[in-house]
């Protein structure tokens, strides 16, 4: 029992962390939103464990066999991929407004707290309404997973630690730049920057 642990970690675990991992940091629209909220300090903690916890979700989903499931369903994807789209084309125009609002607007010390149930809504939309998360999770790791037999739970495992270790590092750690976005031009730069993301990443899923 005690030679079987190590096995596991390294042969499983410790894979899944580090592929999890990979595929979490690429800046997505997700990201973007949790950097956003971190450095507002808006109830960072609930949205990085709704984001943490969507992934272990659909991570869980695929290593134990969704990946095959969503095969035999073919229009999800293009519904997915529309919705999501739409989605991100209404947010990114959301950011470019806000871009361009006064300066009091932009500042976060002057700035009261957002409301809990529109981010959480926000976070859970664009997590879940993001065709690419279920490629990366369920289809991408579930399918990798199957190659690691008895240590695919293990690989599950690091995945699902992987994610909660980025969302709370990188949510908790954009508060280290709030000096830099104490001006309101680097609010505007960071909502502008965000729009552009929003928007690009809607034309990629409608050309794909």
């Amino acid at each position: 029992m005690t030679a079987a642990f190590p096995t596991g970690l390294w042969a499983g675990f410790v894979p899944g962390f580090f592929l999890g991992l990979s595929l979490i940091v690429a800046i997505g629209a997700q990201n973007a939103f949790v950097l956003r909220q971190g450095l507002r300090q808006e109830h960072v903690f609930l949205i990085c464990l709704t984001c943490a916890a969507s992934d272990a979700l659909l991570i869980t989903a695929g290593v134990t066999g969704f990946a095959v499931v969503s095969q035999m369903m073919p229009w999800a994807e293009p519904l997915l991929r529309y919705g999501g789209a739409a989605f991100l084309l209404v947010y990114g125009l959301r950011s470019f407004m806000v871009a361009f609002r006064s300066d009091a607007a932009l500042a976060p010390s002057q700035e009261g707290v957002g409301s809990l149930s529109k981010a959480l809504l926000t976070c859970l939309a664009l997590t879940w309404l993001n065709p690419h998360v279920y490629l990366d999770t369920m289809v991408f790791l579930g399918s990798i997973s199957a190659g690691y037999g008895e240590n695919k739970a293990a690989f599950g495992i690091g995945a699902v630690t992987a994610s909660f270790f980025f969302f709370f590092s990188f949510g908790y750690g954009a508060r280290l730049l709030r000096p830099l976005f104490a001006k309101p031009t680097a609010w505007r730069i960071l909502e502008v920057g965000v729009g552009m993301l929003m928007w690009a990443i809607a034309l990629s899923l409608l050309l794909e």
